[in-house]
Parts: C-alpha cells; structure tokens; sequence
C-alpha cells in the first residue's frame, strides 16, 4: 500500500508544542506538508505564555527536513494563526483543531473564571480558527477540518461539566460544517482521543499511561485529512491502536393518542426500549421526520399504543395454540425461559430478523444438566426443553448462577473470566442473549 503524502499541503495544527499536537505536527510534516506549528506556550490550566513550545517543534521539523513556522497566538485570535500559514505558505488546506486545558472543579465549586477560560480555548478557539479558514478552503474547493472531542463530552464525566459541555459543542459544529462543506469538498470529522499527556497525566496511572501513546492518535488523522478520504460528519474514539466509529441510536419508541404524564410513565418500558426496531439518525431531518411520522400514522416503529379502537368490529381471530411449557423441576432457570418464551411469543419474528441465531443453554444443578434450545433463527422463533444438536452457541452454567446473570447481579464477563460461564461456538451470537431478557447483562 503506498504512503499517504500530504506534499505541499498547508496544514494548522493548534496546541502542537507537545503531547498530541506536537505529534500531528511532526507526522504531516514527515510526508510533505507544510506545517504551522501554533502553541501559546501556557500551562494546562490555561496561564501563562511561551514561545519555547512551538519554537522547538519548529526546529525538530526543520531538523529532519520538513517545513514548518511557528505561531504564539491564543486560539482565540484564529484569523492570525491563518495569516500566519497564508503569510509563510501562501494557503491553508488542514486544520487541526488540537487545543486544550483543563480546569476540573465539581460544578457545585465552579467559578465563572473555570467556565470561560474552558470555553475560550476549545469551544471559542475552534470557532475563530475554523471560521478564519472556511472560506480560504471554500475558494480552493478543498479542506480538512478535525475537531477534538472528549469521552467527557460524549457520555459526561463527574468535575468537568465546562470541559464536557464544550467538548460536545466542538460535535455539533463537526456535523454542522460537514454538511455545509460538502459541497466544496470541505470535510469535518470528530474525534474523542486518549493518550497520555500533559491533560491525563495526572488522572491516571503510569502502567496505563505507557499504553496510551499519542502517537497512536495520528494515522486515523492522517487519513480523516487526506485528499482521496471521503468520510465527514462522523464521529471516532481512538487511542491505544483502537479505532471506533460512533454514532446516535434512538429507539423505536411509542405513540399515544392525547398523550399524558400517566400513559408516558405507562408506556416507559417501550420509549427506553432499544431492542426492537432501533433508529440511527444521522441528520435533523431524520430527527424530525420520525417524529412527524408517528403523529401522521398515528404509529410508531415499534408497538402501536394508546390509539381509539376502531369503530368497526374485527372478526375474532383463531386462539394461537399454547406453546409447549419449558418448566422443569428443580431449576430456578425454569423462571427464566419461561419469561423468554413469553419475549419470542410476542417478538418473535423481530428477534429472528436481529439475531438469527440458534442457542442450546446446558444448566448444571446437582450434578444434573439439563438443556434448553432458544430458536431465533426459523419461523417466528420458539424456546423448548432438550437438545437440538445444531446450535450456533452452546452456553454451559449453573442453575445459579445463570439466575444470577440474567437477573444482572452476576457480571458475565466476570463469570467467564473465574470459569463459571463457558461458551462455544459463536460468540458475537452469545452477546446478542441479552438483548432477549431486559435485565439481562450477557
């Protein structure tokens, strides 16, 4: 596979006088850009200035070959780190919003100072920078745009709610500017990395910290950046060598008629229900449509509620025959696939279109096993006593303990892991096991 080359490319990366950014800009400049190194040379709490940060990346570029130039700037003031690149190189293609500190404080402690400062630099900062750049990009009909998100931002984390809330601002945008630079072949993607740096060093480990090196960060950056990558608008986890792509999920939800407090807490169950009939929106008008649709039908995607009956009489329909029962004596389990042959009698036909799978569980009691099959593979699924002799996954625990799983008070990774749960067979289909039970953690 050839390298991916970035000559003559012009490219800003912001905070690069160390950690992350200093690592972006050694690599670019490794395979032909030209590099503007900015750093204000601050301490991570966002105090004090230095040129020396951005002066000796500078110089280790130009060491090794590459070029490069140097810009002490606040973020704040992005029109003049792109005076910088247009002043040295003439264009700017790549910016590489990197720039960051920290002011965690729990949000009972947090001063005004905690809040704006946070805001100023990641939020404001990749604002200023990226609006002072568009419309040289828009001119080129060509430009690469990655913001810096967090975990924090993603999923919230505890004492940082400033550097959480702008985190998830800078995704925002991401997806804003993605769809209005399409057009000109500007794409803005969204990354949520971890490595150590200066901003983790102090909140993890050493051990852990050898793991995370930021130069496992660059290649999904390089690529995100190159002119033959097409992806924009997503968002990606990235750290350690690991890659992931992220997106929204919503769930199929419920409608009611002249809806209340008292049907919504009703109907709670299937509004948080992500297992059947899943949605995943990728733009405000996916967000609204479904919304509309339900109000136009009268449904949702999933099970339809609340709705006035009709005036005209249906005929009755033939009673279904009574499953066969999967009670057996002596095994707390029984309790269980009782319920999941109630799950497969009502969604059955769903679960065999998600899951498409054949399980055997052999419970151990007593020196006993007994086995039994959950069909999602044929028909509209069934779950039965005995062995069948084909199952995709045969999953072996104790009476006890899979009472224990499924009820999430036994952590089937933990249980795995000390030898109580065994699988064979597909193991992807063994995670999907969960989603057939609500309280179920496999």
């Amino acid at each position: 596979m050839s390298e991916l080359s970035f000559k003559d490319k012009v490219v800003i990366v912001t905070g690069a006088g160390g950690g992350i950014g200093r690592e972006y800009a050694l690599a670019f400049a490794k395979r032909g850009a030209k590099v503007v190194v900015n750093d204000l040379g601050g301490s991570h709490t966002g105090e004090g200035k230095s040129s020396k940060a951005a002066d000796k990346v500078v110089d280790e570029i130009k060491a090794a070959g590459g070029i490069a130039a140097a810009n002490y700037d606040s973020v704040e003031f992005g029109d003049k780190i792109v005076e910088t690149a247009l002043n040295n190189f003439g264009r700017i293609d790549i910016v590489i919003n990197n720039a960051g500190i920290l002011r965690d404080v729990s949000f009972a402690k947090m001063t005004d100072k905690d809040w704006d400062l946070v805001y100023t630099v990641h939020c404001k900062g990749a604002y200023k920078l990226t609006r002072a750049a568009w419309n040289h990009m828009r001119d080129n009909k060509f430009g690469r745009i990655i913001m810096t998100s967090s975990a924090a931002g993603l999923y919230g984390n505890f004492g940082q709610a400033n550097y959480g809330s702008m985190k998830m601002a800078l995704v925002g945008l991401s997806n804003t500017l993605a769809q209005e630079g399409k057009g000109r072949n500007i794409h803005c993607n969204t990354i949520s990395p971890i490595a150590a740096s200066r901003l983790t060093e102090s909140v993890m480990p050493p051990e852990i910290l050898d793991q995370l090196k930021p130069e496992y960060i660059v290649p999904l950056v390089l690529y995100l950046c190159h002119e033959d990558t097409t992806e924009t608008g997503s968002v990606f986890e990235v750290g350690a060598g690991w890659v992931s792509k992220v997106r929204l999920q919503r769930s199929a939800g419920a409608y009611m008629k002249d809806i209340t407090a008292e049907k919504v807490k009703e109907n709670w169950p299937t509004i948080e229900n992500f297992e059947v009939n899943p949605a995943y929106p990728t733009s405000a008008a996916d967000s609204v449509s479904g919304i509309i649709n339900a109000a136009n039908s009268g449904k949702s995607s999933g099970p339809v509620l609340h709705r006035k009956p009709s005036t005209t009489a249906a005929a009755p329909a033939a009673p279904a025959a009574p499953a066969a029962s999967v009670a057996v004596d002596g095994y707390k389990s029984s309790a269980i696939f009782q319920d999941i042959q109630k799950q497969t009698q009502n969604n059955g036909a769903e679960l065999v279109k998600k899951i498409n799978g054949i399980y055997q569980i052999d419970v151990t009691n007593a020196g006993k096993t007994q086995s039994w099959i959950i069909d999602l593979k044929n028909g509209s699924g069934s779950v039965s006593t005995g062995a069948n002799g084909k199952p995709n996954v045969t999953i072996t625990v104790s009476d006890e303990d899979f009472v224990q799983i499924m009820s999430g008070k036994l952590n089937p990774q933990t249980a795995f892991m000390k030898g109580k749960l065994k699988i064979k067979g597909n193991m992807g289909l063994a995670t999907k096991l969960g989603g057939i039970m609500p309280k179920s953690k496999i």
